[in-house]
Formats: C-alpha cells, sequence, structure tokens
C-alpha cells in the first residue's frame, strides 16, 4: 500500500521530517565550526539517496520522490518545511537541548507507528536509512582539531547522540 494511503497526514509527517531532522540534530552536537556545513550537506545526500538505496520500500520512496521527478519533490520539501516549523513552534522548541529532546520523542513515536504499520523490512530499512544519515553527518567533518588537521572523525558527544537516537528507535546499531 501507497504512503499516502498507509497514513494519515500527521503520520506522514512525522516520517518525512525526522530524516532531516535528526541529520540536524546531529550536526549540532559538537561545535564543528566549518565542518558544520559539510555535515548539513551531508544530511541532505543521505536523505536524497534514500530514493536510490531503498528502491522497494513504500515508507522511503514515498518520503524522497524520484530524482526524475524534482519540481515535486521541491514542492514536497518546501510543504514538509512549513509543516515542521509549525510543529516546532507548537512544541516550544527554541533551543539546541529542546530540540534534541523533541526529535528523541519524534524517533519513539516513529518506532511505535513503524511497528504498528509497516512490515518489519520496511521499518528495519527506515531505522537503517534515517540512522545512516546520523552516522554520515557524524563523520563528515573531523571534531577538536585546527583548521582540519587532526581531532576525531566521531565526537563523544556524536557517538553519544547516535547512541541516543538508535535506542529511541529501537535500534542497536552503532557507528562504525
Amino acid at each position: 500500500m501507497a504512503f499516502q494511503e498507509r497514513f494519515t497526514e500527521e503520520e506522514q509527517v512525522l516520517l518525512s521530517s525526522l530524516p532531516t531532522l535528526i541529520g540536524s540534530v546531529m550536526s549540532l552536537a559538537s561545535g564543528s565550526g566549518l565542518g558544520t556545513v559539510k555535515e548539513l550537506m551531508s544530511s541532505a545526500r543521505s536523505v536524497m539517496a534514500g530514493a536510490t538505496d531503498y528502491q522497494s520500500n513504500e515508507i522511503i520512496t514515498g518520503i524522497v520522490p524520484a530524482q526524475s521527478n524534482l519540481e515535486e519533490g521541491m514542492a514536497r520539501a518546501k510543504e514538509l518545511r512549513v509543516k515542521l516549523q509549525e510543529q516546532l513552534k507548537a512544541h516550544e522548541v527554541d533551543s539546541r537541548e529542546e530540540l534534541r529532546q523533541y526529535v528523541l520523542d519524534t524517533c519513539k513515536k516513529a518506532h511505535e507507528l513503524l511497528a504498528s504499520k509497516a512490515t518489519p523490512s520496511e521499518a528495519d530499512e527506515f531505522k537503517n536509512w534515517t540512522l545512516g544519515i546520523a552516522e554520515n553527518v557524524a563523520k563528515a567533518a573531523s571534531e577538536g582539531g585546527f583548521m582540519g588537521f587532526g581531532g576525531v572523525q566521531v565526537s563523544d558527544g556524536e557517538n553519544q547522540l547516535f547512541k541516543e537516537l538508535a535506542a529511541a528507535l529501537g535500534s542497536e546499531k552503532q557507528i562504525h
């Protein structure tokens, strides 16, 4: 059954916003400075890769349109951004800490929703996709160095957040 038919509008917004939210909160996990730009670009690329990496997953392909229909994808992205901003405002998300908690709560809701309305395979792929986004963002820029030299690939803060995201999604996946 198609994504739009299987999930209510509210559920579609929840699932559709989660990949971007995860990328955003992960990019804020450590102060990367200029690395944050790399992390945000990595997030966008990883979200879009879902359409090709999970072509048979109706949930992911319902969220990320095929590259051939860019105009529709841009319109849906704009609509989603407006709905997400409304949700963040309604939940009074005004700080990094509040955003982090909002994303963790959204992960828990997504886990419950997927358990009730998705096949186990679809749910696992969705979790792998969203956690892959988090991992790619965490690895996009080294942390703690000077002008791109030294530092660590994944900071303790990013690793801790990844563990929290995975647990909220009901996954035991770890950053490799």
